[in-house]
């Protein structure tokens, strides 16, 4: 456990702030990073909301490592993660800049887990797509964290409660992905369509969310165990665990709110939340 020391130590890189919200964001298609669309709106009206951060740490559904890893460079690279869309997507760009001090951090809070500083990945299209539309100007360090895919629900979920000293640091923690995320049903014909889910999507996101807004996160936690529209909302586990972390991160008595909170296609979810 990091001891009291550590913490102090840990604490001078960044200055007191008032305690930071936490976001889970449902980012969807690469898309969404060039396209006008309500979702894309949400993020930003969400954004008028956030105090200003001093750095942003984002656990995004697409970087899956065996160990858990996090960016510690200057300048990461903005990756292009996806294949089959317009080339006006893949001339995208998100230039912020990284924050090794926040990396270093990260790994002393975790500690005894092992956490790698990684030199290599950068900013994936988890990551970019969607704080591109909260701070457009690229003008916020972003770190990323990776998420260990040989670990299960519950190691993330106390993993998360580690890095709790961040939030009153100006550390935006983000985790991107999807909650109802199943590919391979996805319904093309009618992927415009607004808020289009099977009759199993629209079952497990509305049982998902009132597990979130009544605080009661074990069961989602427990997702493995609960039924069938669970283990079809939730295929794999890549797109969900970043709102494992969100919920970590959440203190008693906190407000949890959800916005964009849509289904698309038939069998994704937008789904979109603030605690804090």
């Amino acid at each position: 456990m990091t001891n009291l020391n550590d913490l102090h130590h840990i604490s001078e890189s960044f200055s007191n702030s008032e305690k930071m919200p936490v976001l889970f964001l449902g980012h969807g298609s690469p898309m969404n990073a060039i396209e006008e669309n309500q979702f894309v709106t949400g993020f930003r009206e969400m954004a008028k909301t956030l105090p200003k951060p001093n750095a942003i740490l984002c656990v995004s559904a697409h970087w899956f490592t065996q160990g858990t890893k996090v960016t510690a460079m200057e300048m990461p690279k903005t990756i292009h993660d996806f294949g089959g869309f317009p080339k006006e997507l893949f001339e995208v760009q998100y230039p912020a800049k990284g924050n090794i001090a926040l990396a270093k951090e990260t790994k002393e809070l975790l500690n005894p887990v092992f956490v790698e500083l990684d030199e290599k990945w950068g900013l994936d299209h988890g990551a970019w797509s969607v704080i591109k539309h909260l701070y457009p100007n690229a003008d916020i360090p972003v770190v990323q964290l990776s998420i260990d895919y040989t670990k299960p629900a519950q190691f993330h979920f106390e993993l998360a409660q580690k890095l709790n000293l961040l939030r009153n640091k100006g550390i935006l923690i983000i985790g991107s992905g999807n909650i109802v995320h199943n590919l391979s049903l996805v319904d093309f014909k009618n992927f415009n369509k607004d808020n289009y889910g099977f009759d199993w999507a629209i079952e497990a996101r509305e049982t998902i969310n009132n597990y979130l807004l009544d605080g009661n996160f074990q069961p989602l936690i427990d997702y493995e165990k609960q039924p069938k529209a669970f283990q079809l909302a939730i295929p794999t586990p890549d797109h969900y665990l970043p709102l494992i972390y969100t919920l970590g991160l959440s203190q008693k008595g906190e407000n949890l709110s959800l916005f964009n909170d849509k289904l698309v296609a038939g069998s994704l979810s937008m789904t979109s939340l603030k605690i804090g």
